[in-house]
Order: C-alpha cells, then sequence, then structure tokens
C-alpha cells in the first residue's frame, strides 16, 4: 500500500485529558469548599475522597481487555505512515473535549450546594485515574519494546476513544519512534533517527 496514515500515539491520547481533569477538579474542589453545603464541608470532603479513589479505580481499569486485544494484534506501521507529534495529539484531544471539560468543571461546581468539594475531587479523580492508565499502557510499551500507535481518522469526532469501536487495530514502533516516551510522557532525551 502507497499511501500511509496519520498515526497517534495511544498512550499521549489517554494522557491528554488528564492534565485538565485533575486541575479543574483540584480548582473546582477548592472553590468548593467555601460554601458549607447542605451536608456539610466535613461530610463533603470524606464523600469527595471516596468518590476520588472510585473514580481513579475505575477510569485506571475501563477497558483494559480491549487495550490488551489491540495491542497484541497490532501490525508494524508502514514507511509511509505519519507519526503525529505528542503536542499535536494533546492539543486535538482537548481541543475536540472543550466542552465536556467546562461542562464536568461547571457541575463539580454546582454539586459543592450538596457536597462540598466532592464534585472536584471526583473529576480529579477522573484524571488521576487517566495517569494510572497512560502509566499501565507505558509498562506494556516497554515490555514489549513497542510503541502502540492508533490511526487518526478513527480518532475524530468529540467523544472518539483510542479502544473505542471505531479504532480497528493497532499499529506498533520501535521504542525510539515519535517524541513521546513510554506511557506519553515528554521524552527526556531526543528521539533516534
Amino acid at each position: 500500500m502507497r499511501g500511509g496514515h496519520g498515526l497517534a500515539r495511544v498512550a499521549v491520547v489517554v494522557r491528554a485529558g488528564a492534565a485538565p481533569l485533575w486541575w479543574l477538579g483540584v480548582l473546582a474542589a477548592g472553590i468548593g469548599l467555601l460554601p458549607e453545603g447542605l451536608t456539610g464541608r466535613r461530610i463533603g470532603v470524606l464523600t469527595g475522597a471516596a468518590l476520588f479513589l472510585l473514580a481513579a479505580a475505575m477510569v485506571c481499569a475501563a477497558r483494559r481487555k480491549r487495550y490488551t486485544a489491540l495491542a497484541a494484534s497490532a501490525a508494524r506501521a508502514g514507511k509511509h505512515d505519519v507519526l503525529q507529534d505528542r503536542a499535536v495529539t494533546a492539543r486535538n484531544w482537548r481541543r475536540h473535549h472543550r466542552w465536556w471539560l467546562l461542562l464536568a468543571f461547571l457541575a463539580a461546581l454546582g454539586s459543592a450546594v450538596a457536597a462540598p468539594a466532592a464534585g472536584g475531587m471526583l473529576l480529579a479523580g477522573c484524571g488521576a485515574g487517566l495517569w494510572l492508565k497512560a502509566a499501565w499502557l507505558g509498562r506494556r510499551e516497554r515490555e514489549g519494546e513497542a510503541l502502540l500507535w492508533v490511526r487518526v481518522d478513527w480518532l475524530r469526532g468529540g467523544v472518539a476513544h483510542p479502544a473505542g469501536k471505531r479504532v480497528k487495530a493497532y499499529r506498533s514502533t520501535g521504542i525510539a519512534a515519535g517524541d513521546a516516551a513510554p506511557g506519553g510522557a515528554r521524552r527526556k532525551t531526543p528521539a533516534l533517527v
């Protein structure tokens, strides 16, 4: 096949939502501590802590079997495939999800009327879960000595997911390809060419 595809790192797509969810959650939780709320601050914070742990665990564990199956059947990327930069992948994800992030932040703020800080801590837990999932993917990439990529055209649309129904297969490259380390973090040393 002569024509290649644009490829985005799976771990970078997963990790792209972690920072905005975490910081919006922390901000919403901080603002949410100002009102006393219906339950009181103490109960709100305790509820929020439980929601944080539950959200982090659920987000981290979600679709693991699907990720594992797609990774196991990943085909080698072709020489005509184009590897998308880490910054571009993260920017695209955040642009497509900006309204969802805003609505989640407003919902977390609004929930402070009932339970102070709980909604913000739930949001932060989702961000922490995405970081944990990206770290899990990074361990898989290191063990398999191959980075996982997904076609960019399968990620189009606001709710596209790197392990969603539209994704038919992953591609793989050597561990030094691209500008992101295993797990999607910024590479500390330049990639080998």
